[in-house]
């Protein structure tokens, strides 16, 4: 079973519109509503692709509960949530049909008790013990700790489970130094963390600091990895068009499962890659164009770097 945690979880409610303009009002020609969190996202893939996966995190109030009959109601993940008294947060998605482009509006989050972050903390202990990996994903709600991702990076090597961590900002730095099997920060984040905009030098800083592979997400530029095994750069053949809202979690549910199945890296690379490309033909995040997919698994490009 893959853990995938995701302490900031969220209803993602998606809006198209004909041509987004500020200051108008806009018809909206279709709304969608689903689970989301960046580890939502992931578990959702990694079960797409016949993996076991189990999500935890929090979720409470009336959203909360709307996410929780969601999951309930299709195959996939298990829920292992921690309920909350407070509601869990929504973003809200914008698609200009028109450029393709997505703007995202993303609220904080509900506040976190001490006793509903110690709840959590024995949840993920029990969960860690049928474990075969665990994805660490996204930000932190007002309440959790800063050095939070820290403790359970810390935990799931104690428990001799591979961890991977996917966060930014003071999570990210604090947790890097806690040293998880793999982080996979944005081309910004990673050189808020490093002070360098020079990827590969950043990568291999960054795997100074503590962790032990880096896979660096460059946008259309595919992604860079700096592991023991050496450094690759992966690149689609095409730069799609579509919504990228969870291209970056499929790449995560693309490395979780290709540590699983014991590929070297260039093949998770690839299936990383693939699988990031193919969601953004998809107008929601969590969920990819699986033809796209399996046609994008031989075109995908992969060099030493």
């Amino acid at each position: 079973m893959i853990l995938t945690v995701t302490l900031n979880t969220a209803l993602d409610i998606t809006y198209r519109v004909r041509s987004l303009r500020p200051h108008a009002s806009h018809r909206v020609s279709e709304v969608t509503e689903r689970p989301g969190g960046k580890g939502v996202n992931v578990a959702r893939v990694l079960a797409a692709l016949g993996h076991a996966v189990t999500l935890t995190g929090f979720a409470g109030g009336p959203t909360g509960q709307v996410l929780r009959e969601a999951l309930a109601g299709a195959p996939g993940p298990v829920d292992a949530l921690v309920a909350i008294s407070g509601a869990t947060r929504r973003t809200i998605a914008v698609v200009d049909e028109l450029t393709g482009d997505t703007t995202q509006l993303n609220e904080p989050g509900p506040q976190i008790t001490p006793g509903e972050w110690g709840a959590f903390l024995d949840r993920y202990e029990e969960l860690l013990a049928g474990a075969s990996a665990v994805a660490l994903c996204g930000s932190l709600p007002p309440g959790v700790p800063v050095g939070a991702y820290a403790n359970l990076v810390r935990t799931a090597r104690t428990a001799g489970v591979p961890v991977l961590l996917d966060t930014s900002g003071e999570p990210l730095r604090r947790g890097v130094a806690a040293r998880p099997d793999i982080i996979k920060p944005n081309a910004d984040e990673l050189a808020e963390l490093t002070g360098s905009h020079e990827p590969l030098r950043a990568t291999q800083d960054a795997r100074r600091r503590g962790a032990h592979a880096v896979v660096a997400s460059l946008g259309p530029a595919g992604l860079l990895a700096a592991t023991p095994e050496g450094r690759w750069h992966a690149v689609p053949p095409v730069h799609e068009l579509g919504n990228p809202t969870g291209a970056g979690d499929s790449a995560v549910a693309g490395l979780l499962s290709g540590l699983l199945d014991q590929l070297p890296w260039p093949d998770r690379l690839t299936r990383a890659v693939a699988l990031s490309a193919a969601t953004v033909r998809f107008p929601t995040a969590g969920d990819f164009d699986l033809a796209a997919y399996e046609k994008l698994l031989a075109r995908v490009s992969v060099t030493a770097a």
